[in-house]
């Protein structure tokens, strides 16, 4: 029986199913009657439950299931034997005990009271059919074989004729709300903007109270919406849409006052990775310009720019010997992997759903985000970007701050609505509100924006509007560490365009608050600035400006001290992609790092953080020389690590490790044939004397 319990209290099972365990056969009578005593109490403790809807339903099953219970603990207490016969009888209940614990369970849940009135029809089914399950079992009771008392055998028997008869309808005030929120929802479609009066009431009776309740049910309908997709049931996606717009237009509408203290408590998720920019981009940023297809293996060229690896090297090897996208011969023909760009893409793919196997749904999947879930979600958002883009600007402090909230929210969802908000103007208005002196209004504003500049248009309107000026501000001199690190994910995307590269990395406050960042900044704060540094060393320009601001000891001071995985790799393709040049080399050669460098190889579980560590070795090998190699010949752990590689790297890092080990090899055999030279000229020196 503990493994039934087990199950019955999990948490990951489907809302609204209700995956009961059957006994086993051999479960001995007096642990079948004490688990059922244990499931009828759970089912009446929801007696003191707010319950939302089906009040009605849920109290008689309440009351039936505490009468059964009177009956179970008198066996208990009686210590009564129990035949066989009631034993499967006794097993049928406790499955029909489980499911009814599961749908009292849902029917409670926080967050779930809408999804719960829309499905007003298939609970009260669901409660018909398992009362009428309850009274066949406790019809074929053998009541005459257990030694209880008359009156409870006679209260036993009047639940089961109660069983058979009572009807578990639709409550009609359930039925009046649903019908409410239908019209609505047809309002939305039609392209009226709905009464606020009548979106009240339903919120009222959903004792949807306040703008945490409601914030709590639109992420449970993200959730539904997530699970929907991943389990690839996308029938009822439109009408949870539907449902999910109408909530989001109340949050933002009708709850007027945004207590920051509940929505951070309720929001903690979505508040410690508000800034983290290794989520999601806008999918364009994912496609190769050669093959428009999802990159599996992005790379970059000399020239700066990413492609898939089988599409560039397709491209090349027709002898075309210029960079596709600019037209620019590049210097060589060596592609280094953009390992950041492919965590989020691989990022990306995880959270929509998308296989990377899967190469003609791409473009299909990819897509998938960029429209609206329905027509009414459509329109709902569309009335809801307007409003709030009218408070950002008219309303006064506390009202601007709560639709910079609600805007940070709503275009985390997804690129649609980061669309609306983008039309109606509100980039500018946010980058307004960064000269502010309120802390909290700039943190808010700033997220906004982050999440607003995931979108090609949003980088543009950034631009345009002249708010380079202001995200930089607010990065070098910003009223707190999140602000600031919230700004390092705005430059990131701005980024991704490669015009921007170059003017972030001219203004001269962009790099050295990146590197100021990354030496004082959270962890969170530091991986942004990572990134966004490797962004800008995509223009070769900019690498001597990235070195001048100090980068290579701040990068180094991470990786001996940091103990977080993801941050240690993204700091190791930084070094890896500044050694690649000669200057880049020999500033990260003063800094000593190669005994770091080494023990990271060995002792770092990530493999793209072990390729770019062959990568930085390999290079300040080629462009530092015999000052290197000596240090590195000498070092008797290294070659394992690099034949580790070899037979168990990607194809890049094996390329690297071959060549790494060749130099060493090289450079032992060189010198030992120059100390072999030098003993037989010293012999035959002697020989002569």
């Amino acid at each position: 029986m503990n493994t039934v319990n087990h199950k019955l209290n999990q948490r990951d099972r489907r809302f609204l199913s209700l995956p009961a365990v059957h006994p086993c056969e051999g479960v001995s009578p007096a642990t079948l009657v004490t688990s059922l005593i244990t499931l009828s109490q759970k089912i009446c403790s929801f007696q003191s439950k707010l319950f939302p809807i089906q009040r009605r339903n849920a109290r008689e099953t309440i009351r039936q299931i505490g009468i059964i219970l009177i009956f179970l603990e008198e066996i208990r207490e009686r210590g009564l034997m129990i035949p066989d016969s009631v034993v499967l009888c006794f097993s049928e209940l406790h499955v029909c005990f489980q499911k009814l614990h599961f749908l009292m369970e849902d029917c409670t849940r926080d967050g779930a009271s809408l999804w719960m009135l829309m499905k007003s029809q298939l609970v009260a089914a669901q409660f018909r059919q398992l009362i009428r399950s309850v009274a066949t079992a406790l019809d074929v009771l053998p009541l005459h074989l257990i030694e209880v008392c008359g009156e409870v055998k006679e209260l036993v028997e009047l639940v089961a004729k109660q069983a058979r008869k009572v009807k578990f309808e639709v409550d009609p005030d359930d039925e009046r709300t649903s019908k409410m929120v239908h019209f609505v929802l047809s309002q939305f479609e039609r392209g009226t903007e709905p009464d606020s009066n009548t979106m009240q009431q339903i919120l009222d009776y959903l004792e949807i109270k306040s703008w945490a309740d409601c914030n709590q049910e639109i992420r449970f309908l993200e959730d539904e919406i997530s699970f929907q997709c991943s389990d690839c049931d996308e029938r009822e996606l439109p009408f949870l849409s539907d449902l999910l717009g109408f909530l989001n237009y109340c949050r933002g509408v009708i709850f007027k006052t945004l207590d920051l203290s509940i929505g951070n408590a309720t929001d903690q998720s979505e508040g410690r990775c508000s800034t983290e920019i290794h989520t999601c981009i806008n999918p364009e940023d994912f496609r190769c310009p050669i093959s428009l297809e999802l990159m599996t293996d992005p790379v970059t060229v000399s020239t700066g720019q990413t492609y898939d690896r089988a599409s560039i090297q397709k491209w090349f090897k027709a002898g075309n010997m210029i960079c596709p996208k600019t037209g620019e011969k590049p210097t060589s023909t060596d592609l280094v992997p953009n390992t950041t760009l492919k965590n989020l893409i691989q990022q990306f793919c995880a959270d929509n759903g998308i296989s990377l196997t899967k190469s003609g749904n791409q473009s299909r999947d990819i897509s998938r985000t960029i429209v609206p879930g329905s027509p009414a979600a459509a329109q709902a958002m569309q009335f809801l970007s307007w409003f709030l883009a009218r408070r950002l600007v008219f309303g006064t402090s506390e009202q601007q701050n709560k639709a910079a909230y609600e805007i940070r929210l709503l275009a985390r969802s997804n690129i649609f609505n980061r669309a609306c908000l983008i039309q109606v103007g509100t980039v500018s208005s946010l980058l307004n509100l960064l000269s502010t002196d309120d802390k909290s209004m700039q943190e808010t504003a700033i997220a906004a924006l982050v999440k607003l500049a995931k979108h090609n248009d949003g980088k543009e309107m950034i631009i345009e509007s002249g708010g380079l000026t202001q995200v930089l501000i607010v990065l070098e001199s910003g009223l707190s560490l999140e602000a600031r690190q919230s700004a390092a994910a705005v430059v990131f995307y701005l980024c991704s365009v490669k015009e921007n590269r170059k003017l972030i990395g001219e203004n001269p406050k962009a790099i050295p608050a990146l590197v100021e960042l990354l030496k004082e900044g959270t962890t969170l704060g530091k991986k942004n600035a990572v990134v966004a540094l490797f962004g800008l060393l995509l223009l070769p320009k900019n690498h001597q400006r990235v070195l001048a601001a100090g980068i290579v000891p701040a990068l180094l001071d991470i990786l001996a001290t940091s103990e977080k995985a993801d941050l240690v790799t993204d700091s190791l393709a930084v070094l890896a992609a500044l050694a690649e040049n000669v200057e880049g080399a020999y500033a990260i050669l003063q800094a000593s790092p190669l005994p770091l460098i080494v023990g990271i190889l060995q002792t770092l579980t990530s493999r793209a953080g072990k390729e770019h560590c062959v990568s930085i070795l390999h290079s300040l090998c080629v462009n530092v020389g015999a000052e290197v190699v000596g240090v590195l010949a000498k070092d008797p752990s290294l070659m394992p690590s690099l034949y580790s590689l070899v037979t168990d790297g990607t194809s890049h890092a094996t390329k690297k490790a071959r060549s790494l080990i060749k130099i060493l090899l090289e450079f032992n055999q060189a010198t030992s044939s120059r100390f072999m030279g030098s003993s037989v000229a010293q012999e035959r020196s002697l020989h002569v004397w």
